[in-house]
């Protein structure tokens, strides 16, 4: 079974850096986009950003433009989200997420989930 766990979350003050890693295992990924995504309490599920897995094909949501930055490592099978100048609006659980040949900013179309990690920014 495929499985993704998240690591690196935590409580940070307005303006510092977090980087959240995604440890995948259980299959091959090549095939597989990766993405991360988050969700704030009465908000719903929204995409952060994505990679492709045998390319360097990268994608962002708006909010994070020039803020953030999605990567790999195939040795290790990690996806990594660094995540800068963070804002107190970026308070929400991270899930990494993996999607089987499509890439996608829908939540719908991806098929493994990790269990999430909390981020807290404060002011």
């Amino acid at each position: 079974q495929v499985q993704l766990v998240e690591s690196g979350g935590g409580l940070v003050q307005a303006g510092d850096s977090l980087r959240l890693s995604c440890a995948a295992s259980g299959g091959t990924f090549s095939d597989y986009a990766m993405g991360w995504f988050r969700q704030a309490p009465g908000k719903e599920r929204e995409f952060v950003a994505l990679i492709t897995w045998i390319t360097s094909s990268t994608t962002y949501a708006n909010s994070v433009k020039g803020r953030f930055t999605i990567s790999r490592d195939n040795a290790k099978n990690t996806v990594y989200l660094q995540m800068n100048s963070l804002k107190p609006e970026d308070t929400a659980v991270y899930y990494c997420a993996a999607a089987l040949r499509r890439r996608s900013e829908v939540p719908r179309d991806y098929s493994y989930w990790g269990q999430g990690t909390q981020v807290t920014v404060s002011s």
